[in-house]
């Protein structure tokens, strides 16, 4: 069955057009890069349907690599920007600021949810055409401020810069909601609200979520008082966990992504970011400063258990609140991304909307 899953899940990502892509700052501090020229034939280490590495360094990207501009969308009424943070590292997001901010006309502001995509870390961005998207109509939906976060991705700068970044870009969000009218992005000045901020993201993107979330427990959200995250959301997260082990080629794959992904040889699945329910994992969960977490599942997603056990997890370790499972029977790994028309990515956006719309 887990054989079948997979197949399944590599059958929904080999849909998408191949391309050899790499963005200049992913690439400039490592000397990896990729082109439009063919690859040499030789390869290093392939992880299908992400990515291959060869010999002589280039990447080839098999999927994800498609982006679209930021614009005024027709079907929402959602504007959206480009707004970059650091220069020197390339870090980005895309803003997404729904009709309800001008409905409101400054007099209330809005939740700010800061969203991580998915692709193992390795593919996809803030700009591709599925996550601009279902930015779009979450943000109108869930009347929020939505911040995509463009981190940097593996192979050119293995983690943990995609979390490195992604505190970042937390960070100068909940800045950007108080610094006025003088700081750097209006958008936020003028609509965001510090005190509801919201970490989502499917998949590796949930699996950064978990670990912000971590870290602005144990920091604090730097500089804004009354700044809080209200809520963590994580859409078929990317973990492992030694209670329900996977089919053996399934285990195999999985280890040999982590190393591949922290560019380290001895990177055991034991580490607390890809395995938040290792030993110590009460503590760190009963320390989690959200009021609600919401962990939500596939049942034909080969890494469903895994998000049941950090649900588990969650409730069992002393952790003061709520949290609630989304259990969706039948469906596949991010489904609600693939098949957005149907009646469960419907019911999924609802119960994302509506976790977001009772801040």
């Amino acid at each position: 069955m887990a054989s079948l899953l997979l197949l399944q899940l590599l059958v929904h990502f080999s849909s998408t057009a191949l391309h050899i892509t790499s963005s200049p700052s992913q690439s400039a501090s490592t000397g990896m890069a990729s082109s439009d020229a063919a690859c040499p034939s030789e390869v290093e280490i392939e992880l299908f349907p992400f990515i291959r590495v060869y010999k002589n360094g280039s990447i080839e990207r098999l999927m994800g690599t498609d982006t679209v501009p930021a614009s005024l969308d027709a079907n929402t009424g959602v504007a959206s920007k480009d707004v970059t943070i650091d220069p020197a590292t390339g870090l980005s997001v895309r803003l997404y600021l729904p009709p309800a901010a001008a409905a409101a006309g400054g007099a209330k502001k809005l939740p700010v949810l800061v969203y991580f995509h998915g692709g193992g870390f390795m593919v996809e961005s803030a700009a591709s055409p599925t996550y601009h998207r279902y930015l779009n109509a979450l943000a109108a939906r869930a009347r929020a401020l939505a911040v995509a976060v463009e981190y940097r991705r593996v192979p050119e700068h293995p983690l943990p810069a995609a979390y490195d970044d992604s505190w970042a870009a937390l960070s100068w969000a909940v800045d950007a909601c108080a610094a006025g009218p003088a700081g750097p992005e209006p958008w936020l000045a003028a609509h965001g609200d510090a005190s509801r901020v919201f970490l989502a993201g499917d998949s590796a993107g949930a699996n950064i979520a978990h670990n912000v979330a971590l870290r602005a427990a144990a920091e604090g959200l730097p500089l804004q008082p009354g700044a809080a995250v209200a809520g963590v959301m994580l859409v078929h997260p990317y973990f492992w966990d030694p209670s329900n082990t996977m089919a053996p080629e399934l285990e195999v794959r999985i280890r040999r992504e982590w190393r591949f992904m922290c560019a380290r040889p001895d990177a055991e699945v034991d580490d607390p970011r890809i395995c938040p329910t290792s030993a110590g994992a009460s503590a760190r969960l009963a320390a989690l400063s959200c009021v609600r977490v919401m962990v939500a599942v596939a049942g034909d997603d080969f890494l469903a258990a895994k998000g049941r056990a950090y649900h588990a997890a969650l409730l069992a370790s002393g952790w003061r609140g709520e949290a609630e499972l989304v259990d969706t029977p039948g469906q596949g790994h991010v489904f609600h991304l693939l098949r957005p028309g149907t009646k469960a990515a419907a019911e999924m956006m609802d119960r994302v909307a509506d976790f977001i719309s009772r801040a």
